[in-house]
This record gives structure tokens, C-alpha cells and sequence, in this order.
């Protein structure tokens, strides 16, 4: 993939005709190279990472009474690996044998619809992670005793009149089930101050670049 994106640059992001200063076009195509390539690094570290410390939390949460939770986590982080794995595959269906210009607005394009995908998919792992936490510390092992069971006998032993539902506090019920559609409705706006943190500059300088090439075609 590098090989081919290293072809593209040469020819500059303009068309020879198009742009009368080849100091700034060849400027502006290392610029674009240097971003596009930043961000494919990244990107394909963060993937490794999230399968890599799946493995670390099966071991250490097995080996801390609460495997249901690293069990949980596995399977979420490596759907979310699976899901940006993909992603990152389809850039290279970006079409290459166009100028620069043209390649850096197709990997803009691609930049938007992963976000949106995974602003999507946040809807669905917050709550996800939340509700893992919960069953996991609730039905953990710590010392041959269930935190679960030992929380709801403490709250019937201090509080006889507490209405239960299938064996649990109804409060805590409600609370569950409210934390849970407001990390549904937020989840998109955690994702994005979370994507702002890892890629917020490399966005930025992106949204530059393209602007100001847009600027120099007019």
C-alpha cells in the first residue's frame, strides 16, 4: 500500500497545468503524504492494540475473580478491532491513479465514514462496557464470596421494605436501566471526545490542507 500511495505523490496534487508554483504543489504533496501517512500508522497500531490488550484483560481478570468481565471485554474490543480492521482494509479500494488533490479528498471522504461508523458502533459498546462491569463485580469471586449476592442480603438486612424484581432491588434496577439509555444516547458524543484525544490534530491538519488546496484550485 505504500508503494502505491508513494506514486501518487509524485505526481503532485494538481495537474501540471492546473498550478503554476511547483514548489508548493511538491509542499503541499509532502504535507499530504506525511498526514495520511501519520494517521494509517496510527490507525493500524490502535487495531493491534485493542486485540493485543484483550488477551492481557482475560488474564488479568481471571486471575482477579472476575473472568465474566474479561470475557465481555474480549469479545466487544475484538467485534470493535474486526469492525476499524475492515475499515482500514477498504482505503485501499480508494482509487490511486488519480493527483493528489484527488486522493487526499477520497481519503477525507473515508476519514468522515469511518467516524460515522464508529460513532455508531459507540452507541452500542458504551453500554456495552457498562453493563460488562457490572456483571462481572457482580458475579466475581473474591475470596469464595459473590459481590452480588453479599450487596443485595446488605440491603434487605438494612432495608426490610425494599421491593425487589426477580430477586434484585427494584432502585437498582431503574438506576441500571437509566445509566444505560443515557450511555445509548451519549455514546456518540463520549466517542467523539474520545476520537478528538487520539486524532483530533491529524483531523485538523486535514481539514487544513484540503481547504487550502480547495483555496489554490479556484
Amino acid at each position: 500500500m505504500e508503494k502505491s500511495i508513494e506514486s501518487i505523490w509524485k505526481k503532485g496534487f494538481l495537474n501540471s497545468d492546473a498550478l503554476v508554483a511547483p514548489k508548493l504543489n511538491n509542499l503541499y504533496a509532502q504535507k499530504s503524504k506525511h498526514i495520511i501517512d501519520k494517521f494509517n500508522n496510527m490507525f493500524r497500531k490502535n487495531i493491534i492494540a485493542i486485540v493485543i490488550s484483550t488477551f492481557f484483560a482475560l488474564g488479568f481478570t481471571y486471575w482477579t475473580g472476575i473472568p465474566y468481565l474479561g470475557i465481555c471485554m474480549f469479545f466487544i474490543l475484538n467485534l470493535l478491532a474486526i469492525v476499524n480492521y475492515k475499515l482500514w482494509k477498504s482505503l485501499e479500494k480508494i482509487n490511486k491513479n488519480v493527483d493528489s488533490f484527488h486522493y487526499l479528498k477520497s481519503f477525507d471522504g473515508w476519514m468522515k465514514e469511518q467516524v460515522t461508523m464508529n460513532r455508531k458502533f459507540a452507541k452500542f459498546m458504551y453500554p456495552a462496557f457498562f453493563l460488562s462491569i457490572l456483571l462481572g463485580f457482580w458475579l466475581g469471586d473474591f475470596g469464595g464470596t459473590i459481590p452480588g449476592e453479599n450487596l443485595v442480603e446488605n440491603i434487605i438486612t438494612n432495608y426490610p421494605n425494599t421491593i425487589l424484581v426477580f430477586g434484585l432491588p427494584i432502585y437498582g434496577i431503574l438506576a441500571i436501566i437509566a445509566t444505560t439509555v443515557l450511555l445509548i444516547i451519549f455514546g456518540d458524543n463520549i466517542y467523539n471526545f474520545d476520537v478528538k484525544l487520539m486524532y483530533g490534530r491529524i483531523f485538523n491538519k486535514l481539514d487544513e490542507l484540503v481547504a487550502d488546496m480547495e483555496e489554490l484550485r479556484k
